[in-house]
């Protein structure tokens, strides 16, 4: 079976003699409705609960009786915390800190002089000295709310992956104290207002579940960047419209038309002309994090998704896929 493999299948596979018949029914094309007449003639404790683990296996192994390959909300694969886990700090989180300074929507500055980006989130960007830089739609209202949500309060981080990035700021989940005995999870307010969009790196992808259901809900409510146009999700095949947005970060929705790999890569193409279509491409490098996550990247193939990333302009407009929460299976 390629692709993403059930992995808690391995429940339903081991020497309980119940579920591996329920197993083999489901395998076989045996569906519960199927089964009625044979009821009627054994009726058992046994086969009861036989067929209650078939009602079961036919759910989790899908409609075929086989493992679906890629999962169904497939995205966010290597989260090491589940949804609601991540709205409190946790037991490993750091020492208090004072934030003495917002610097923007996802970066604060503590009182021992680091600063603090907000790992998992990208709000919109402010020049902050930068030449030539152009100021982000509602760069000014992020920082804002950041500053409504953290300035002059306590924090605790906590860091689901590399602590530290290449500019020595810290890299954290950040719990906010409320001042009533509760915590404010930074990112998880920010997106629920609609004023940041998920954004992970391959070492640091905890919590995606949880970052992606704010960001829907905010998307869905059509609030802060959602409401503007220039942070909608684009349709892959709004092809002059990506290829004018060359350098920014987008989300893309679309179906994967082929996904086949050339030397090592991959390559899921979005269009019939792989020269000027949108693409998405996976690296041989990068290649191990998705085979970690049981994933075959071929069997993106036919699936409806959302992509997010930089784009840029490669035989068409593209996007670099360095881990699997890039890719939401929407169906």
């Amino acid at each position: 079976m390629g692709g993403l493999q059930f992995k808690p299948g391995a429940e339903f596979t081991g020497n309980d003699p119940v579920c591996a018949i329920a197993v083999q029914h489901v395998r076989a094309g045996n569906r519960p409705k199927l089964l009625k007449g044979h009821m009627k003639k054994q009726v058992s404790l046994f086969g009861a609960i036989v067929l209650g683990v078939i009602a079961v296996a036919s759910i989790l192994l899908g409609e075929d009786g086989s493992d679906n390959g890629l999962n169904s909300t497939a995205g966010s694969l290597a989260s090491s915390a589940d949804a609601t886990g991540c709205a409190v700090p946790r037991a490993d989180a750091s020492r208090a800190f004072d934030v003495i300074e917002v610097v923007d929507g996802d970066t604060i500055e503590l009182d021992d002089r680091s600063e603090g980006r907000m790992v998992g989130i990208q709000a919109p960007k402010l020049p902050l000295g930068r030449r030539n830089f152009v100021e982000w739609p509602l760069a000014k209202e992020a920082r804002d709310a950041a500053v409504d949500i953290a300035s002059r309060r306590d924090v605790v981080l906590w860091s689901g992956g590399s602590d530290e990035d290449r500019h020595g700021r810290r890299l954290a989940h950040t719990y906010v104290r409320d001042g009533q005995g509760g915590t404010i999870w930074f990112q998880g307010e920010m997106l629920r207002r609609g004023l940041a969009r998920v954004y992970t790196f391959p070492d640091n992808r905890a919590c995606v579940d949880a970052l992606l259901a704010r960001e829907a809900a905010a998307r869905d409510d059509g609030l802060g960047m959602w409401a503007l146009d220039t942070y909608r999700v684009v349709n892959a095949n709004e092809l002059d419209r990506l290829n004018a947005r060359e350098g920014s970060y987008e989300l893309i929705e679309g179906r994967v038309r082929e996904a086949k790999l050339i030397n090592g890569r991959a390559y899921l193409n979005f269009g019939t002309n792989y020269r000027d279509d949108f693409t998405v491409t996976i690296s041989p490098r990068d290649m191990k994090l998705f085979r970690d996550a049981g994933i075959n990247p071929t069997d993106y193939e036919g699936r409806v998704v959302r992509a997010r990333g930089w784009v840029r302009l490669f035989n068409g407009p593209s996007i670099d896929a360095t881990h699997p929460e890039q890719i939401e299976i929407l169906r």
